[in-house]
């Protein structure tokens, strides 16, 4: 740690650049200085997190509990806020059984809060329905890479080893805008004499980067990885010797690729059949290459079996299980791979273990000091548990979240909020979701407290507190401390989050997700730890799969899929597709980033991107208000001409509450493993405003 800053880590995304805080004595307690030692961005930092500290000012955020009383919300001491909480969940349990309560969590909560969450759902309310945003981020990839390898990390290797493959597949995903920190890393890919191929029905700034765009139609990549498939087979570039070492299921997933033939995946996906043989080419004559998803072909309701697809363009190559090569997903959010591992999504406890599974309900119950029999079962994904809001769930403690703008058909969920007994959220400013809520906790952020997140390459790191919070704030391991006591649980839900922590460590000792011999001092010493780690003598995995994939059989799995249309396509009375995503200068529902007037500057507010040819056939000029209509809903915007997108595809930015709003329209179909739900495509109707 420097003698004038802290070092810590970013509050946004996944990437969790390292940065230091240093005291300013003002109005923002801090301001963000570089800390170039931290290996992931040498010191670089997007706009979001060069101005990350702005929200850290008083007027930014909450300071006070927050009541409802006769309709409003008026201040309210901590002690009559967490009284009523336990009250109402109390009562809620009672006349309609412990279900009835449901906890929703976030990927941005730190590793402590989010076990603590789960520990205090499966312990103190005993209820199932618990999930977390983070089933929004990165749960398909999650699927796949179970399916495929036995086993989930977003990345399988260090971010740095990116620019040692030969070739780069990035499907789906812009980090220029949504991590720019990253983007040093394809520069040096194409430095290194790699190629760079990036899939998006836009032409981002990070396709302007690349050696070959390919733009889709959305919801139609599982057929191109299965159009680049066939075209391999049909070349005889496949690693016959890999497949047959290393892998089992090939004979049929071999059929199903071949059933892709070229010219159809062409009239599928839009995509020129030179395109597809070119970007085959590319990837096959690297020695090594790699695939990246992103939201782009997760966000579908097939977005589980179009991971399966890319991981087995990898397996067929050979690309997979050796160093710079493989399978990796760009995680999104800040802790939304540590957030699931732990317990904060419905079917899993810490370290990666399953719920139903008798040995790892015996584990983990030992721990906690309750009886295996006490844990109650899985319960339903984040949608069907929001959905669910009013009828057999009905109250809601919800930390660190905001649906009602990040939430697929947001309108019904804000519906399905209003319609509790009883919602209490718990969150650092009073977000569009905190504003329905019965009660509103004011809780610490991220440069007034410590804890531990686990980045998108498996790396455990540790944010450091710089400052303390000011008065009438409390930390979310205060508030589940208190409500617990409140319930009958006076011991097990410690505040001090390296004592949480230390309970983590023999939660998910043993488990796929292993932190046993990882401490905040090691990770302070090695500028993180890579799990599993499972004793300290062990120096961590920043690698996996080099010797053996996490099966039983120690083999990678193939698996056939077949592509099939989106779950709304479009016909007479929506007739174009709109895809959604983030801007370089806002971070996810932006209830942090629109708070912070130099992001606001940078991107004041929502807009729906549209080829000039859609809009003359509209008669829309640039910066006139459009309105988009879709079976869910209507939000109007100002139209952004641009030739960089499809012209039978409409984008928006989902940062934005009200009536610009894009995920009013966006489609809550489920992938029937993974249970996302389709972001990333819906049919819409565009219309003229006067």
């Amino acid at each position: 740690m420097s003698e004038t800053a802290t070092d810590t880590h970013c509050p946004y995304c996944a990437l969790q650049c390292g940065m230091g805080l240093r005291r300013t004595g003002g109005a923002v307690p801090v301001e963000v200085v570089e800390r170039p030692g931290f290996p992931v961005n040498l010191g670089a930092l997007c706009g979001k997190g060069s101005n990350a500290a702005a929200v850290l000012a008083p007027g930014a955020r909450l300071t006070t509990p927050l009541v409802r009383v006769d309709g409003e919300l008026r201040p309210a001491g901590w002690g009559e806020a967490l009284d009523r909480i336990a009250t109402e969940l109390s009562a809620t349990a009672a006349a309609h059984g412990r279900d009835a309560v449901g906890v929703f969590g976030g990927g941005g909560l730190t590793n402590e809060k989010a076990y603590l969450l789960g520990k205090f759902a499966r312990v103190v309310l005993r209820t199932s329905t618990i999930d977390y945003n983070g089933r929004f981020c990165m749960s398909s990839a999650a699927a796949g890479g179970i399916r495929a390898f036995g086993l989930d990390r977003g990345l399988p290797f260090p971010v740095a080893d990116i620019p040692k493959a030969g070739c780069v597949i990035l499907v789906g995903g812009n980090p220029a805008e949504t991590m720019p920190p990253f983007v040093r890393y394809l520069r040096e890919l194409q430095d290194n004499g790699g190629t760079l191929i990036v899939v998006d029905p836009r032409r981002t700034r990070t396709a302007e980067l690349a050696d070959l765009h390919l733009a889709p139609r959305p919801g139609t990549d599982l057929a191109l990885a299965l159009g680049l498939l066939h075209l391999v087979v049909a070349d005889g570039r496949t690693d016959e010797a890999f497949i047959a070492e290393r892998t089992t299921g090939w004979p049929e997933t071999r059929a199903a690729a071949m059933a892709h033939w070229p010219e159809h995946v062409e009239a599928v996906t839009g995509v020129p059949l030179p395109q597809l043989r070119e970007a085959a080419g590319m990837f096959c004559a690297a020695e090594t290459a790699m695939v990246l998803t992103a939201r782009g072909p997760e966000q579908q309701a097939k977005g589980t079996d179009t991971v399966s697809a890319w991981i087995n363009l990898c397996l067929a190559t050979g690309n997979a299980g050796r160093p710079y090569a493989g399978y990796g997903c760009l995680t999104g959010q800040g802790n939304g791979q540590g957030g699931r591992e732990h317990g904060q999504k419905a079917d899993q406890l810490p370290g990666y273990r399953k719920l139903d599974d008798p040995a790892a309900r015996a584990h983990v119950a030992a721990v906690w000091g309750v009886h295996p029999d006490s844990l109650p079962g899985p319960g339903p994904s984040a949608y069907e548990l929001l959905d669910s809001l009013g009828t057999s769930v009905r109250s809601l403690l919800l930390m660190g979240s905001n649906p009602v703008v990040s939430a697929p058909h947001s309108t019904h969920i804000a519906e399905r909020l209003r319609s509790l007994d009883f919602l209490a959220v718990s969150d650092v400013v009073l977000s569009e979701t905190a504003a329905l809520a019965d009660v509103v906790l004011p809780v610490t952020q991220w440069a007034e407290e410590t804890g531990t997140l686990t980045n998108l390459e498996g790396r455990v790191i540790l944010r450091r507190k710089a400052v303390d919070a000011p008065p009438g704030v409390r930390s979310d391991l205060e508030v589940l401390h208190a409500l617990a006591g409140r319930l009958g649980h006076g011991e097990g839900f410690d505040t001090d989050a390296e004592k949480v922590f230390e309970e983590l460590r023999r939660a998910s000792s043993g488990g796929a997700a292993d932190y046993a011999g990882i401490s905040y001092r090691r990770i302070a010493e090695q500028d993180g730890v890579f799990w599993p780690c499972p004793d300290g003598d062990h120096p961590g995995t920043p690698r996996l799969f080099l010797d053996r994939f996490a099966t039983p059989d120690g083999r990678a799995r193939f698996t056939p899929v077949q592509h099939r249309p989106a779950a709304e396509e479009p016909d007479a009375e929506y007739p174009v597709r709109l895809t959604t995503g983030r801007v370089l200068a806002q971070y996810q529902s932006g209830a942090q980033t629109r708070r912070v007037e130099a992001l606001n500057a940078a991107a004041p507010g929502a807009f729906v991107e549209l080829h000039p040819q859609l809009a003359e056939r509209l008669g829309v000029a640039d910066g006139d208000r459009v309105a988009v209509v879709s079976r869910r809903g209507r939000t109007v915007t100002p139209a952004r001409l641009t030739t960089a997108i499809r012209p039978d595809t409409v984008f928006m930015p989902f940062h934005w509450p009200g009536e610009a709003n894009a995920n009013v329209h966006t489609n809550p179909a489920l992938d029937p493993t993974s249970r996302m739900p389709e972001f990333k495509v819906c049919a819409v109707r565009l219309e003229a405003v006067a």
